[in-house]
């Protein structure tokens, strides 16, 4: 079962700087994501998702493959691979992995202008080695699906010695 962690950064720098660094320590196998999002509430009120994973180029991708092969049956791989890439790619758009991106809208209205959130949707995770990576970086939990003690545990690491 994976949970939802969200944090509030002061801009969208620091979200994105965390983002990299726990996709550094995915990289070393201490931390599983299944999905990484930083959604910044710009200073004149509108929100804007920085996904890491673009589904919509991963489907054009696969769709452009499956329909070369496809096309190579049948004599025409170009078309086939542009035909299988618009496939893919209209089949990706439409796929919402991951976070709900409402929910992330409905909790990103409520951040102050020119802030942002990092949403990290933890498959596994090893918090002892993890969190004092990202520590320095501030924060304040604002959202998690922990259970309270280790809500409680995550917010006195966050804010702990180095955290604003």
């Amino acid at each position: 079962m994976s949970n939802l962690i969200a944090i509030s950064y002061p801009d969208v720098a620091t979200a994105v700087a965390v983002r990299d660094r726990l996709a550094d320590l995915q990289r070393q196998n201490l931390i599983t994501m299944e999905d990484v999002v930083v959604v910044e509430r710009r200073a004149d009120g509108k929100i804007k998702m920085h996904q890491a994973v673009g589904l919509t180029g991963m489907g054009a991708a696969g769709g452009a493959l499956w329909g070369g092969l496809i096309g190579m049956v049948f004599f025409m791989p170009l078309f086939g691979m542009a035909l299988g890439a618009a496939t893919g790619a209209a089949g990706g758009a439409m796929i919402d992995a991951g976070v709900n991106n409402e929910f992330m809208r409905e909790l990103a209205d409520k951040l102050e202008p020119g802030t942002a959130a990092l949403f990290v949707l933890v498959v596994r995770s090893a918090p002892d080695k993890v969190i004092p990576e990202i520590q320095p970086y501030g924060g304040h939990v604002i959202q998690t699906s922990l259970s309270r003690e280790e809500e409680a545990q995550l917010h006195e690491m966050m804010e702990g010695i180095g955290a604003r």
